[in-house]
């Protein structure tokens, strides 16, 4: 949910009007927005390097999923990896396109870690798969828009530790 949603609706529920304090977040958030548009453009752009990226980062790191009877040695299986690559890439966007971790944590968190264990997929690999895409999108960004970006894969990763 974004800024100004969240505020609606606090304001709303409260019934009252929103507040200088509030008023004045709303603005910030309108402020930054080409900036988040222009971030969320980047990495939709480029999801497919930045996927190529971080996939062949993560198996240099844990050659091991790839290597027969790991979690990632069949094409399927590779490519079930892949695609969840670009998924938590995907959330990130909605989270900086939003303003906020809200987006991210309703629509891809809750529950993550104990669907990854369900199924096999080790957690500590899904963490630093998420850093590899982390440093791949950073890569890709200026300076400024990497610092606004990087939170929001630290905040998936930080739910998944």
């Amino acid at each position: 949910m974004s800024v100004v949603s969240q505020v609606i609706l606090k304001a709303d529920d409260e019934l009252r009007y929103p507040s200088s304090g509030e008023l004045e977040g709303i603005n910030k958030f309108l402020k930054t927005g080409t900036q988040r548009v222009r971030i969320a453009e980047t990495l939709a752009s480029n999801d497919k390097k930045i996927v190529d990226r971080a996939s062949k980062d993560l198996f240099r790191l844990h050659p091991e999923y790839r290597a027969a009877g790991g979690n990632a040695s069949g094409q399927k299986q590779y490519n079930q990896c892949i695609r969840d690559f670009g998924w938590y890439l995907r959330l990130v966007t909605y989270g900086v396109l939003a303003g906020d971790k809200e987006p991210i944590e309703k629509i891809g968190l809750i529950g993550v870690k104990e669907m990854y264990n369900s199924l096999g997929v080790p957690v500590p690999g899904m963490i630093d798969s998420i850093r590899c895409l982390r440093d791949a999108s950073a890569d890709l960004l200026s300076k400024e828009d990497a610092a606004e970006t990087i939170p929001y894969f630290d905040y998936i990763i930080q739910t998944m530790s």
